[in-house]
């Protein structure tokens, strides 16, 4: 007990000190998400159904990429800079609660975000979803996958090349996965590279999830994220104990 509360104390901790931060963070949010439906929307006119709900179900799942992958990164890199992650580790806390802090604080940041992108996406392509019972637990599991992964890119890099990088990953993420179209769209070459990278089976289990009667995810799939989240969260962890 005392563990999980020294976490929710620290994730408190984090709150207040980003409270100036978190209106802004609202306002990113919301911008993606009615950025990513309504302009991929122009894009496209009028979509066919399967195009719309893949629009629709992309857009929540870019936002909480986009959270995990480079915010995340981008503030703990603005922390090693400005030297208060260097002020938290020598407060008697073990390491692996500061890690499990921030991505509780970063999990929960994205969820906002994604139920946006939700109404936004399915009011303006007109369509019905269907949810599925797990989607919350899956929404979590991508929210923090996607936090692990940022937080072990800033953990092991320095913050302007950490900073450089998650730039190049918006545009990854926006225009080469198959977030709000299908994998068979791309090149064989980058079908398999997605195979292997975490943002495909983020984007199918957040699908398969709002509309489970259209979409499902493999068990392959499912095991990829799964690997990625236990990966990122343990070099974020190593990086933390290694730089005392």
């Amino acid at each position: 007990m005392t563990a999980v509360r020294q976490t929710l104390l620290l994730a408190q901790w984090q709150f207040r000190r980003q409270s100036t931060f978190l209106p802004l963070l609202v306002v990113v949010q919301v911008f993606i998400a009615v950025a990513t439906v309504v302009g991929y929307g122009l894009l496209v006119g009028d979509p066919p159904p399967e195009v719309a709900l893949y629009l629709a179900t992309g857009a929540p799942t870019i936002t909480l990429i986009t959270v995990g992958l480079v915010m995340t990164p981008q503030l703990l890199a603005q922390s090693k800079t400005e030297g208060s992650l260097d002020w938290m580790r020598t407060l008697p806390v073990p390491r692996g609660l500061f890690l499990a802090s921030d991505l509780l604080v970063w999990t929960v940041l994205a969820l906002p975000g994604m139920v946006l992108g939700v109404l936004v996406g399915a009011a303006r392509f007109d369509i019905e979803l269907s949810i599925a019972p797990w989607l919350v637990p899956a929404t979590l599991l991508v929210s923090m996958t996607a936090a692990a992964v940022g937080y072990a890119l800033a953990s092991v890099l320095p913050p302007p090349l950490a900073s450089l990088v998650t730039q190049m990953l918006v545009f990854v993420v926006l225009l080469f996965s198959p977030v709000s179209y299908p994998a068979e769209r791309m090149p064989t070459w980058l079908q398999q590279v997605h195979e292997w990278a975490p943002i495909e089976p983020m984007a199918q289990l957040v699908r398969a999830g709002l509309a489970q009667d259209a979409f499902t995810i493999s068990g392959r799939s499912l095991l990829v994220l799964v690997v990625w989240c236990l990966v990122a969260t343990g070099a974020a962890a190593m990086a933390l104990r290694r730089r005392a």
